[in-house]
């Protein structure tokens, strides 16, 4: 029998979590538009929440708690190894100064691949979905702090990176989860391979930000308010260029 090391099997089994969610969101959302196709139900509000809870709340929140709880930690002790509690006065500095980090980075990072480099970006399919009803953004916005942010971070910071910092010092662990997140990203782009490559490299940057501030802080509520804050932002940014400005850049993607 062959026996793994600890880090390989890390690796494995956080990597594994990580494809399983989004495969997992993929296998619940997929029959859930269906049936509502089926039943003939229209409303983009209803479908979306929907796709919320297939999508995000399912995958990405109850599976990692379950693997959790599969693992033999009651609900106290999943609640301390995800490091859930009310953020302090300084960590909701840490949520600001990690929000202008991500700004900052991802803009930086954005301006080189598409104007220094010239290479194209993949579109989001949600970014795509607002651009053509705005009038849903103001959904999407809330749903950024309430369901994207909060779902996205337990599966990939609190579950994966988690499992990773078990073997790997946190500098891999966060280098390593963060290139998870953003790859899996990839089947919500549309576009050719390459602009999907690049368009990964860019979100690679915010996530690392979200990676170092959860090390940092060891509060998983933290990295899900930049992450779900930024989501947010972004969303607004759509909703104020398609009303009062010109159409929206393709660099600007919701994560």
């Amino acid at each position: 029998m062959v026996t793994l090391s600890p880090r390989v099997r890390s690796l494995g089994v956080g990597y594994g979590l990580g494809v399983a969610g989004a495969v997992l969101a993929i296998v619940l959302a997929f029959p859930a538009v269906l049936a509502l196709d089926a039943l003939g139900v229209a409303s983009v509000s209803v479908r979306l929440a929907a796709l919320f809870v297939f999508g995000q709340y399912l995958p990405f929140m109850a599976f990692p708690l379950l693997y959790l709880r599969w693992r033999g930690f009651d609900w106290a002790g999943v609640r301390e190894y995800l490091g859930v509690r009310v953020p302090s006065l300084k960590e909701v500095g840490v949520v600001g100064a990690g929000f202008l980090a991500v700004f900052a980075l991802t803009l930086g990072m954005t301006l080189l691949i598409t104007e220094v480099l010239g290479l194209p970006t993949a579109e989001n399919s949600t970014a795509q979905l607002a651009q053509q009803l705005p009038r849903i953004i103001p959904l999407l916005v809330v749903a950024s702090i309430v369901v994207i942010g909060p779902c996205e971070e337990t599966l990939f910071r609190g579950a994966v990176h988690n499992r990773l910092r078990e073997a790997f010092d946190a500098p891999a662990a966060v280098v390593l989860s963060s290139a998870l997140f953003a790859a899996i990203h990839v089947t919500a782009l549309t576009g050719s391979l390459g602009a999907r490559l690049t368009t990964i490299v860019i979100l690679f940057v915010p996530s690392l930000v979200f990676g170092t501030v959860y090390e940092y802080t060891d509060n998983l509520v933290v990295p899900a308010l930049i992450h779900g804050l930024w989501d947010a932002f972004l969303f607004t940014a759509i909703y104020v260029t398609v009303v009062y400005g010109p159409g929206m850049s393709q660099a600007v993607l919701p994560l």
